[in-house]
C-alpha cells in the first residue's frame, strides 16, 4: 500500500447487518461512537440495515409487501395477458 494516500483515519471498522446480526470486518473512515468485540478484538461498528447475507437478491429469497391491496389492484388491472 503506498504511503499518504489514505485519510488519517482510516481504520479497521466492523460493519453490522441489524436484520440477521451478521457481521464483517474491513477498512473504512466511517465516522462512529460504538464499538463491538469481534473475533476477541474491539473495533468501532457501523450498523446497516441490509448487507449482502440478508439482502433478497442475494439470499435468493424475496419478500412480497402488500401495503392496502396495491398488489392486487396491480393484478386486477394489468395481470391478464393480451393475446
Amino acid at each position: 500500500m503506498k504511503k499518504g494516500i489514505h485519510p488519517e483515519n482510516y481504520r479497521p471498522v466492523v460493519f453490522k447487518d441489524m436484520s440477521n446480526g451478521d457481521m464483517f470486518l474491513t477498512r473504512s473512515t466511517c465516522k462512529t461512537t460504538e464499538t463491538v468485540e469481534f473475533e476477541g478484538e474491539t473495533y468501532p461498528v457501523v450498523k446497516v440495515e441490509i448487507s449482502n447475507t440478508s439482502h433478497p437478491f442475494y439470499t435468493g429469497k424475496s419478500k412480497l409487501v402488500d401495503t392496502a391491496g396495491r398488489v392486487d389492484k396491480f393484478m386486477s388491472r394489468y395481470g391478464k395477458v393480451r393475446k
